[in-house]
C-alpha cells in the first residue's frame, strides 16, 4: 500500500513539473529539435524490457499502445503554435494543465484498480509504454504543425 501511495505522489509531483516546465517553455522559440529530443530520450526507457520482469503480453502492448494514442490526440488537439516576428512559440493553453492532470487522474485510477490485478513490473512497462505511445504521436504531430508554418513562414504567408 505505500508503494502505491509513494508512487501516486511521484507521478503527481512529475505532472507539477511537466507543467511548470511546459510554461516556462512557452517563453521561448521552438525549434525541430525541441520537438523530436524528449521522445528520442524517453525511448531509452524501453531498455526495461531487457529485464523479464517488465516485459508484456501481446494484448497489454496493444492495450497499452491503444490508450497512449487515445490520449495523445487530447494533447494533439490542445497545443497549437503562434508566429512572433520571425520566431514560432508554443501557444499558451489555459486547457495543458487540466488536460494533463486530468490523465494523470485516470492514469492513477487505471493503476489502482489495475495493481491488485497485474504485476507492478508489467504494470510498469504497460505504464511506459502507454507514456511512450502518447508523447510520441503528439511530438510528431507538433512537428509537423511546426514544419508546415515554417514552410509558410518561407512562402511568406
Amino acid at each position: 500500500m505505500s508503494y502505491l501511495v509513494f508512487s501516486i505522489i511521484v507521478a503527481f509531483v512529475m505532472g507539477a513539473v511537466v507543467i511548470v516546465v511546459r510554461m516556462k517553455a512557452q517563453q521561448y522559440p521552438v525549434n525541430e529539435k525541441k520537438i523530436i529530443l524528449p521522445p528520442v530520450f524517453m525511448s531509452t526507457g524501453a531498455l526495461m524490457y531487457v529485464v523479464p520482469y517488465f516485459r508484456l503480453t501481446h494484448t497489454e502492448i496493444i492495450e497499452s499502445i491503444v490508450m497512449g494514442v487515445v490520449f495523445s490526440t487530447v494533447l494533439i488537439l490542445t497545443s497549437h503554435f503562434e508566429v512572433k516576428g520571425n520566431d514560432i512559440y508554443l501557444k499558451k493553453s489555459k486547457a495543458f494543465p487540466i488536460v494533463l492532470i486530468s490523465l494523470l487522474i485516470i492514469r492513477t485510477v487505471l493503476k489502482v484498480f489495475l495493481g491488485n490485478s497485474v504485476d507492478a513490473g508489467e504494470l510498469a512497462g504497460m505504464f511506459f509504454l502507454l507514456a511512450f505511445s502518447m508523447l510520441l504521436p503528439w511530438r510528431l504531430a507538433m512537428l509537423w504543425r511546426y514544419q508546415q508554418i515554417k514552410k509558410r513562414m518561407k512562402l511568406g504567408y
